[in-house]
């Protein structure tokens, strides 16, 4: 049997967004794993403790085999070296993002020319979608419910105090989070 092929798919995930779990998804097709790193320092100010993040992404992917979840402090590259990852995953949303991970990539390779970084385009569907985005919209009280997955809500919910009945209205456009509908290349034979 040959060499398990892992992958780092680092984030800060403030919140978790359908966009990221599509790309923890398709990252499994291309990686025996796919090692979720939540940052620790990330010089943001987050809505979510680094200890909810990663319960967040814990409970999203606790049936699908593969993912592993881990918190992260320090360079990313050499989190991977520790993790026996050979890749960096990042997804791609548009050209301003390009300019930015290019440009950590390059980085990266300086740092450790034995880890590669591979990047997934969005799908449409999530293309417009940012974590800053979510919570934004969420804190005014806009329907995020079809953009993040379900666990996400009632901690939105609690954390900009958002009424009970919030969101009041499930239709926001997709009929139903990861449904074969709605994002289909991201379900597959995985579930």
């Amino acid at each position: 049997m040959g060499e398990e092929r892992i992958a780092i798919y680092p984030g800060t995930f403030d919140p978790l967004t359908n966009g990221h779990e599509c790309i923890i998804r398709r990252g499994l097709e291309l990686f025996d794993t796919v090692i979720v790193a939540v940052a620790r320092d990330c010089g943001k100010n987050t809505l979510f403790s680094l200890e909810e993040r990663v319960e967040i992404v814990r409970e999203v992917f606790a049936s699908i085999p593969g993912v592993k979840v881990m918190p992260f402090s320090g360079l990313l590259v050499d989190f991977a070296a520790e993790n026996h990852a050979k890749a960096i995953l990042r997804g791609l949303r548009a050209v301003s993002d390009f300019d930015y991970e290019f440009q950590m990539a390059l980085m990266n390779r300086k740092l450790q020319r034995h880890v590669q970084t591979i990047f997934l385009m969005s799908d449409l569907r999530w293309m417009y979608i940012s974590s800053t985005n979510i919570r934004n919209v969420a804190s005014l009280g806009g329907n995020v419910s079809c953009l993040v997955p379900p666990t996400v809500i009632p901690r939105l919910r609690r954390a900009y105090r958002l009424p009970d009945s919030w969101p009041e209205d499930t239709d926001c456009g997709c009929p139903e989070t990861f449904s074969e509908e709605c994002l289909p290349e991201c379900r597959g034979d995985m579930l």
